[in-house]
């Protein structure tokens, strides 16, 4: 056993800010698009977590997940979200992620912010993008180094309008993921029909993989598939370093989980850095 040094990572962090204020209660959906530019009742911020490549032992991602002002959890913040609200509260989350983004990420350093999007809030990809790229354009952060990631709770029933979201954001350049691949509706079907850039494996089949033969047998057809279709696995919700260890010996590269580091709120986590241990191949 070996530990993953979290020096590098945190002189990468060090320049960083400590805290952005919260989204005002205030604010105001920019894209003309979304038709009400209704306020939004309640405050939220974003955290971040890192997507890191356990082979150069660099990050690769960081994903926006929003919170609270007060610290609360997706959840909270999400049961406050009504139906009439999805597509203002869609926009702001992703106008905060970057505008966020762009104050903590080193400026020309190869990093994706990995953003959540609702595929239902998005009615004609290229209109409801405009925000975005105009949060990029002000703070200087590169659209290249977007990437979407969406996962359905319930059956899709429109399968060609998200199509249509993924060729439009990869014409943009932006990377596509599907999330919690292998969990609910987001398996082989959808991957079939949505051919994206990433998938995010669902931590259902993480937990615990280092001690059952069945879950690094499907983890282990998930690599050989997309390393077929050219397409990026990520494993995610790993939690123990005999987890990490078994992903690793899979050939699995991209990692997230609370081994690596927890969601920090307005701030970019040093992966590692709580680390107990961490085995190398």
């Amino acid at each position: 056993m070996t530990f993953i040094d979290p020096a590098p990572f945190r002189a990468a962090a060090r320049a960083t800010a400590d805290a952005i204020a919260p989204v005002e209660t205030a604010t105001r959906v920019t894209c003309g698009a979304c038709g009400t530019g209704s306020m939004l009742p309640f405050d939220f911020t974003m955290a971040f977590q890192p997507i890191v490549n356990i082979a150069t032992e660099r990050v690769w991602a960081y994903e926006a997940l929003v919170r609270g002002a007060d610290g609360a959890g997706a959840g909270a913040i999400l049961d406050r979200v009504s139906g009439d609200m999805i597509y203002g509260f869609d926009q702001a989350c992703r106008v905060r992620a970057v505008e966020m983004a762009g104050a903590l990420f080193t400026p020309g350093e190869d990093v994706k912010l990995s953003i959540n999007f609702m595929p239902n809030a998005v009615y004609e990809p290229n209109a409801c993008i405009r925000a975005t790229l105009g949060a990029a354009a002000r703070v200087g952060f590169d659209k290249r180094n977007l990437m979407f990631e969406f996962t359905e709770n319930e059956r899709m029933r429109d399968v060609p309008h998200v199509r249509r979201i993924i060729e439009a954001y990869r014409a943009q350049g932006f990377v596509t993921a599907i999330d919690d691949f292998g969990a609910g509706y987001a398996g082989l079907g959808l991957l079939a029909e949505l051919n994206p850039d990433v998938i995010k494996i669902d931590m259902a089949l993480i937990r615990g993989i280092d001690g059952s033969a069945v879950k690094r047998s499907i983890v282990a057809a998930v690599i050989a598939l997309c390393d077929e279709l050219g397409i990026i696995p990520i494993a995610e919700g790993i939690e123990t370093s005999g987890e990490l260890a078994a992903l690793r010996a899979l050939g699995v590269r991209l990692c997230q989980g609370y081994l690596i580091a927890r969601p920090a709120i307005a701030r970019l986590p040093v992966p590692f850095a709580d680390a107990a241990e961490v085995v190398h191949a």
